[in-house]
């Protein structure tokens, strides 16, 4: 008896490869695309509900047609798009800044859809420090943004990111440049 497909990508997984190499693995031995990448999936831990979800998204472009060769291909794009991101357990802390990211996303006057996706694999995977760096070195838009509340709102997240027990060192540079850019009138 063969074993799961899960539990093939758990043992990939074990061994060091990649989502996106334990899929094109699954992908090539099974010859199934979408029960390779949902078993990545579990084997990450993501609820099936989740996965679903995620594959559901992607699976006319990626999945529903494969070609043989592609599964290395196939595999890094689902990565890319946060298919295989596992999801972080929030406290209310982290709730408080991606609100206050939200908001400031909202001040920004209009995001770039690359930069917007990034920014949500960082909310889903809990990277909040790479999202606050990713926002402090933007810019609101001068015609449609809100500079004042989008810095103001900047500041406070950084506040309660440099206020965790252990904090990014550089969440204070960040932070000090956030409130440099407020003050100005």
């Amino acid at each position: 008896m063969l074993p799961s497909l899960p539990t093939l990508a758990r043992h990939a997984l074990d061994r060091g490869h990649t989502p996106a190499e334990t899929y094109a693995i699954l992908a090539r031995r099974s010859g199934e695309p979408l029960p390779a990448a949902r078993a990545v999936c579990l084997a990450l831990d993501i609820p099936l509900a989740e996965a679903t979800i995620r594959l559901n998204d992607c699976y006319d472009a990626l999945l529903a047609d494969p070609r043989p060769g592609t599964e290395n291909d196939t595999g890094e794009l689902l990565e890319a798009l946060g298919v295989f991101d596992v999801p972080k357990a929030l406290t209310a802390t982290d709730l408080a800044v991606i609100d206050l990211f939200l908001a400031a996303i909202d001040a920004m006057g209009g995001i770039r859809a690359g930069h917007q996706h990034g920014l949500t694999r960082w909310f889903t995977t809990g990277n909040l420090t790479t999202a606050y760096l990713s926002l402090t070195a933007a810019d609101p838009r001068p015609t449609t943004g809100d500079p004042a509340t989008y810095w103001a709102t900047l500041v406070t997240a950084g506040e309660l990111l440099a206020a965790e027990p252990t904090p990014d060192p550089r969440i204070k540079p960040a932070l000090i440049h956030c409130r440099s850019r407020a003050a100005r009138p």
